[in-house]
C-alpha cells in the first residue's frame, strides 16, 4: 500500500483532493492507521480514481460522479448521461452567441466610426404585473399620452401602483405613427386585482431581449431602432416578439391625484433615460 503522499505524487492528484474525496466517501482509502490515522491506498485504487477524474472531466458533479460510481441501473446512468450532454448543449450555445457577438463587434470597431448599436445589451426581462389599456390610437405620441394618464388614474384610485417605471408595447409588426396598437402598461403590486377600466395582467418574461438605453428627447426613436435592426442583424438575430419601452425617467404633464413614483419623474427633456426592448431568437 502506499502512503498517501506517494499515492498523490504517483496519481498527481493533490493531498486536498484525496482528503475531499475521503470525506465526502467518493474514495476511502483502504487503510487508516487508527494511532498516527495516516491514511493508505492500494494500488488498485487508481482505476476509480481515473474514474473520477474523467467524469470531473466531462462536468459531472461529484455528487453526481459518486452516484454513477455507485453501479444503478443502465437506465439511471443513461439519464444522468443525458442531463449533462443537455446542460454542456446550452453551455455551446451561449458560446456560440458570444462569439457572434464578438465578431459582429469586432467588424462594428474595424469600420468608419463606432456605432451607437454597440450599446445594446442582450439580458433577461423578468415577468411584471402591470395595469394596462390597449388601443389603437389616431395619433402615437397623443394616443400613449392619453393612454398612460388613464391607467395612471386606475391605478391610483385603487391603490395598486408599485414603485416601477411604466412600459409601453408596440404590437403592430410595422412602424405606424398613425392607427398604431399599442398598449400602455402601469407596475403594480402583486396582489392587485383590480384597478378600474384598466386590465390586469402579468407581462410574461422574456428569456432573450435585446436593449438599448437612450437618454433626451424621443425624436431620435427611429435613428436608435434602425441602429438596434442593425445590431440584430450582424449578430444573426431577429425579433420574436412586441417592442417594448421602459422608461427609467419620464415627464408628467399633470401630477394631480396620481400617486406616479417620484424617482423616476425629471422635469427637463434632456434627463428622459428610455429603454428599447426586443424579444429576440437566432435566425
Amino acid at each position: 500500500m502506499f502512503r498517501i503522499r506517494d499515492f498523490s505524487r504517483l496519481t498527481r492528484v493533490s493531498i486536498k483532493t484525496l482528503r475531499h474525496y475521503d470525506r465526502i466517501g467518493l474514495l476511502p482509502p483502504a487503510h487508516v492507521d487508527p494511532r498516527s490515522r495516516y491514511r493508505y491506498y492500494r494500488a488498485g485504487q487508481v482505476t476509480r480514481l481515473q474514474s473520477i477524474l474523467a467524469l470531473r472531466d466531462l462536468g459531472f458533479s461529484l455528487e453526481h460522479i459518486g452516484a454513477l460510481l455507485a453501479g444503478g441501473s443502465r437506465a439511471q446512468t443513461k439519464r444522468l448521461f443525458a442531463a449533462r450532454r443537455a446542460v454542456v448543449q446550452q453551455q455551446l450555445e451561449l458560446e456560440r452567441r458570444r462569439l457572434s457577438q464578438l465578431d459582429a463587434t469586432l467588424r462594428e470597431l474595424e469600420g468608419r466610426a463606432r456605432s451607437k448599436a454597440l450599446d445594446v445589451a442582450l439580458r433577461t426581462l423578468p415577468a411584471v404585473r402591470v395595469a394596462a389599456r390597449r388601443a389603437r390610437v389616431a395619433n402615437l405620441d397623443a394616443g400613449a399620452e392619453r393612454l398612460f394618464e388613464a391607467v395612471e388614474q386606475d391605478a391610483a384610485r385603487a391603490g395598486v401602483r408599485a414603485s416601477a417605471p411604466p412600459i409601453l408595447i408596440y404590437h403592430d409588426r410595422d412602424h405606424r405613427e398613425s392607427r398604431a396598437d399599442i398598449e400602455a402598461c402601469v407596475p403594480v403590486m402583486g396582489d392587485a386585482r383590480n384597478a378600474g377600466r384598466s386590465t390586469i395582467r402579468t407581462l410574461p418574461a422574456v428569456t432573450t431581449a435585446a436593449c438599448l438605453v437612450y437618454s433626451g428627447g424621443y425624436a431620435p426613436w427611429g435613428r436608435y431602432s434602425r441602429g438596434l435592426l442593425t445590431w440584430l442583424q450582424a449578430r444573426r438575430l431577429v425579433p420574436a416578439g412586441s417592442l417594448r419601452e421602459t422608461f427609467h425617467q419620464f415627464q408628467a404633464r399633470e401630477l394631480g391625484p396620481l400617486r406616479l413614483p417620484a424617482g423616476f419623474l425629471v422635469e427637463r427633456a434632456e434627463d428622459l433615460l428610455t429603454e428599447m426592448q426586443i424579444p429576440v431568437r437566432r435566425a
